[in-house]
């Protein structure tokens, strides 16, 4: 009967040994994450060289090239109102178009030769903002924006970004055309448009 009981006893110390050990090895595999990493900072307006996709050098070049074009066109002389409309990406690859026309109207808002009205995908919001003030009856009548006063665009600024490639075994060549229009809307008349073309050549 002892040596039974030992056994038992042995039996017990061997089964806890080994869920000791397991759990060590369990939290010994663990996989330990570093978070030190080293950061710098560039300069964002270098030349990126990355890839030969569309990148952040080609954003700000095509800006430039626009928003310098109409500026020196005698369609802004009156300080005309303009809204943003949709660029079309006919590329192969993702561009944020909305990026590039954010761009370009930020330098033309600071140029203060033109105002922008709400674009169609920022309306929603100007409405929502005006049935606030003008149905919940929180504020007063005096200084409450009024709804059917907003100021009607005169122009929409739009246009389309296309690229062909091309690829061999060695080398891929990459041309893109950003075309950018000013309409009358009313009239329906184009007033304005200029292009920026752009070529990148990446080699193995």
């Amino acid at each position: 009967m002892k040596s039974i009981a030992t056994f038992s006893k042995m039996i017990c110390l061997l089964a806890l040994a080994g869920i000791s050990l397991t759990a060590c090895q369990t939290k010994l595999s663990q996989p330990t994450v570093s978070l030190a990493r080293q950061v710098s900072y560039g300069d964002n307006k270098a030349v990126e060289t990355v890839t030969n996709e569309f990148g952040s050098t080609d954003l700000q070049m095509i800006a430039e090239k626009m928003v310098g074009s109409l500026l020196e066109d005698p369609v802004l002389a009156n300080r005309p109102t303009l809204t943003l409309a949709g660029v079309r990406n006919k590329t192969s690859e993702y561009i944020d178009t909305k990026s590039i026309m954010n761009s370009i109207q930020t330098a033309l808002v600071k140029s203060k030769k033109v105002k922008f009205t709400r674009s169609a995908d920022e309306m929603q919001q100007g409405v929502d903002e005006l049935q606030r003030q003008n149905q919940s009856g929180l504020y007063k009548a005096q200084g409450k924006a009024k709804i059917g006063n907003m100021t009607a665009a005169k122009y929409s600024l739009e246009g389309e970004i296309v690229s062909i490639v091309k690829q061999s075994a060695t080398t891929k060549d990459v041309f893109y055309k950003m075309t950018l229009k000013l309409y009358d809307i009313e009239e329906g008349s184009i007033e304005w448009q200029d292009e920026k073309e752009i070529r990148k050549t990446s080699k193995k």
